[in-house]
């Protein structure tokens, strides 16, 4: 909570993991006399982690029936392509009904599925040579395949290292069943040493916590990469993969691939490389990729997520779990439908997504630049991460988690830093991926809370001119600086030069700007 990162990273593993496993005290929460002790561990990851979920589901925003609703910027969904997608997923050639798809499937899928499943990731994966039916796994979603390789790969009480921030459901998908604990790589936004762009990962972060995790008697198994990174929006290199790739064969480690994200890189100047479409893995009996539908095809709804794994042992010891995970017959035929229509997705789909997912991306953009609020600026999934460090008054994760609260009291939701494990207080990540009605109330909310914030941090060093307001903000620089894409690594000046006056020509037609910022107060 208030404790600095140095002395957080100082405390032992053991001690730490009990506190970030579970986001919280157990003792404030009432133990069930109806539940196992795991079960009272389930309810208290649910009661943890869902406290704005909840709150949103109880008051939706709607444009016509609850106006003064929540509107959602936590919750990483396309929401641009509903009417793309129904009319997709209701033609006639979707509505098939045959004796196989109301019987019981190969557990790992219904060949026809996992075929096309092949062909789909060969062609956008880029693969040198077919990808194999045999290869591929099918699931209700990527959660469950998480927890099922962990559970396959790990023993209880081992653990899978991650580099953080992250996305924060991974630790409840890997620890509910399996028992299987987080060790993290912190990233964080300094530009020091081996890293030119802020919350880098290099193979130097990963060998320092895989032996800080060793030498404290952890066992790590595995080794979990994103890319597109959530909530970073960060695209790995081929270089980057390669290494990340070799460090985990020098350790003997797993490699789980998240490449959820991969279809919905929407600018042209960034390119995605899958790891299958690399010409040699260096360990492929130990490499396992998955993707889904429900991120790139903006269908959340629909639970279905794909494990490319060569090796034999693991896909046959997942395809035991998939009986608890298994995706309906109907459905999977609609999914290998709608993966075969390559005509479709190529002229209609994926240029009418990368398109709206742009406009939205800068318009959220544009209204951060306006506001002087430091952001990550990259071209992949739905979010943005934010730099709110300096509406914190004194640094802390309390002090992050009442702005999220003060958010969520405004009728606007947003993830906190700490959500995913981030290391340093006052980072939050916003999804764009939504109507243009919702995403300029939900700025406009956002506005009045970070301006509402802003007078109150001025009053309080009015009253106590003789304390230090550096501690947990953005310096002066930062605040006006916005962190371009890395994929144009040149001096910090010259890259950001552009959005610097681009910043300062809005800020100067403000009256409201110049009001605040008068000679008086920058003396």
């Amino acid at each position: 909570g208030g404790g600095d990162l140095q002395e957080m990273r100082a405390r032992r593993l053991g001690e730490r993991r009990v506190d970030l496993q579970g986001f919280c005290n157990p003792s404030d929460f009432q133990k069930s006399p109806y539940l196992s002790a795991r079960g009272n561990i389930a309810n208290i990851f649910r009661g943890s982690t869902e406290e704005g979920y909840k709150a949103y589901h109880a008051d939706k925003y709607d444009e016509d029936k609850n106006p003064n609703g929540i509107i959602n910027f936590g919750t990483s969904e396309n929401k641009l392509c509903f009417d793309l997608m129904s009319k997709r997923l209701t033609q006639t050639d979707m509505n098939l009904m045959e004796p196989p798809l109301l019987q019981y499937p190969d557990w790992k899928g219904h060949m026809f599925l996992r075929e096309e499943v092949a062909r789909f990731l060969t062609y956008y994966c880029k693969a040198p040579a077919p990808l194999k039916a045999e290869n591929v796994i099918v699931l209700n979603g990527c959660g469950s395949l998480f927890s099922a390789l962990a559970t396959v790969l790990c023993d209880p009480g081992e653990a899978v290292l991650i580099a953080t921030p992250f996305y924060g459901g991974i630790t409840q998908s890997i620890f509910l069943y399996g028992n299987v604990k987080l060790v993290y790589a912190y990233l964080d936004s300094k530009i020091t040493g081996t890293s030119t762009r802020p919350f880098q990962l290099t193979v130097e972060k990963l060998e320092k916590a895989l032996q800080d995790a060793r030498a404290e008697g952890v066992t790590v198994r595995a080794l979990i990469l994103l890319n597109p990174q959530n909530p970073l929006g960060d695209i790995y290199s081929l270089s980057e993969l390669r290494d990340y790739l070799e460090f985990a064969k020098r350790h003997e480690l797993h490699v789980i691939v998240d490449e959820i994200y991969m279809l919905s890189v929407f600018d042209e100047s960034a390119t995605f490389h899958s790891v299958l479409g690399m010409d040699r893995l260096p360990d492929p009996q130990r490499t396992h990729v998955m993707w889904g539908i429900s991120k790139d095809f903006a269908v959340s709804g629909i639970r279905f997520g794909t494990l490319y794994t060569e090796n034999q042992d693991v896909a046959n010891a997942v395809a035991s779990l998939c009986y608890f995970h298994g995706v309906c017959g109907p459905v999977q035929h609609k999914v290998a439908q709608l993966l075969r229509d390559r005509d479709w997705i190529n002229q209609v789909y994926l240029r009418a997504n990368h398109a709206r997912l742009k406009a939205a991306h800068t318009y959220v953009t544009d209204e951060l630049k306006t506001l002087g609020v430091p952001f990550l600026n990259r071209n992949a999934g739905f979010f943005v991460w934010i730099d709110f460090r300096k509406y914190l008054k004194t640094g802390t994760f309390e002090e992050e988690l009442l702005l999220w609260r003060r958010f969520l009291d405004n009728k606007v939701l947003l993830s906190c830093g700490k959500a995913f494990e981030c290391s340093e207080p006052g980072w939050f990540r916003i999804i764009f991926a939504d109507k243009t009605h919702r995403l300029q109330l939900g700025m406009q909310r956002i506005r009045k809370v970070l301006e509402e914030r802003e007078q109150e941090i001025l009053a309080e060093e009015k009253e106590q001119p003789c304390q230090s307001d550096q501690d947990g903000k953005a310096d002066s620089t930062d605040e006006v600086i916005f962190v371009s894409r890395h994929q144009e690594p040149t001096s910090a000046g010259s890259s950001n030069l552009g959005d610097l006056i681009g910043l300062l020509q809005q800020q100067m037609r403000s009256s409201d700007w110049l009001q605040k910022n008068t000679a008086e107060q920058f003396a």
